[in-house]
């Protein structure tokens, strides 16, 4: 729980430490609250490299923390709870890579989601996110393109670029793809006319009855412009705080599927953890084996140049 107390111990703790936290939507409100930035993955990939401070705390899970750390080297990264990872991070195999260079050869790009090990990246030619995935499938100077790991988010990007041979890999974040095409149907019957707003990480039935489809901070941005009272919102519960912060005092609504969608990873992150992340200088978060480090580190540079075009 968020108190006074830990509210003023966690601002002395990053000055003492010269520490910033950096928070994911998708972690608990209070979190986001002690937070110096919240955003989603891109935008916290991107600023990581460019905060002065000597330490990060990455609130939200491994892959993050890590991009972060292959981001600024020389800087401490520390993680609140080390054990919190995504299992979609995990789901592409070495094989799947290697057969489809053999296949295509020069004319393949791997496009690998920052939602990915180092490891994984390191086998890859350039990451992506949910924010930029289509503008960079679309500047890649490959014909065919293996998309790892996610599939869902890989056929949404197909979808747009449909000049490119997207050759999807059979992974997926299981809140995501949980997300009921049914009971996105019963929202819609209880609030007529709501536009429904989704993570393109959602099983194709569910995208099907979505009005947009895009990253967490253009379903928030795009809440914010709209001049809806009501929203029917596709992806983790997490994102309410800020739904709620960026549309005070609006009389806007947001509405999510009747079986809750939370990350069990990102609920780890505790405000309690956070301080004690902070006060000991617990779950510091290392750099890889050098080759995989190198490797990987390149296809994050290569994201924020093309994204950047």
């Amino acid at each position: 729980m968020l108190t006074d107390e830990l509210r003023a111990e966690v601002a002395r703790l990053k000055a003492e430490r010269d520490a910033v936290v950096l928070a994911h939507y998708y972690v608990p409100p209070e979190v986001q609250e002690l937070a110096d930035h919240v955003g989603d993955s891109f935008a916290l990939a991107r600023l990581a490299a460019t905060l002065p401070a000597s330490t990060l705390v990455f609130a939200g899970v491994r892959f993050m923390a890590e991009s972060a750390k292959l981001l600024s080297p020389n800087k401490t990264v520390l993680m609140p709870d080390p054990t919190a990872d995504c299992p979609m991070a995990h789901m592409v195999r070495r094989e799947t890579v290697e057969t489809a260079r053999e296949r295509y050869g020069d004319d393949l790009a791997v496009a690998c989601y920052v939602n990915s090990t180092a490891e994984v990246k390191s086998w890859s030619d350039v990451c992506v996110t949910s924010s930029n995935a289509v503008k960079i499938v679309r500047a890649l100077p490959q014909r065919n393109v293996l998309f790892v790991p996610d599939r869902h988010l890989g056929r949404f990007v197909a979808e747009q670029v449909s000049e490119k041979n997207v050759i999807l890999n059979d992974g997926f974040c299981p809140i995501h793809q949980d997300i009921s095409a049914a009971e996105v149907a019963d929202l819609k019957a209880a609030h007529p006319g709501a536009p429904v707003l989704a993570h393109p990480e959602c099983g194709p039935e569910a995208l099907a009855l979505a009005d947009f489809a895009g990253s967490t901070s253009q379903i928030v941005d795009a809440a914010a412009a709209g001049d809806a009272s009501d929203y029917i919102i596709l992806t983790v519960d997490g994102v309410r705080g800020e739904l709620e912060r960026r549309c005070a005092g609006t009389g806007k609504r947001f509405h999510f599927p009747a079986t809750r969608p939370v990350c069990p990873d990102m609920a780890r992150i505790t405000v309690e953890r956070l301080a004690g992340c902070l006060r000991e200088g617990a779950g510091e978060v290392g750099l890889p084996p050098a080759g995989v480090a190198e490797a990987a580190r390149r296809t994050l540079e290569r994201m924020l140049e093309l994204g950047a075009r």
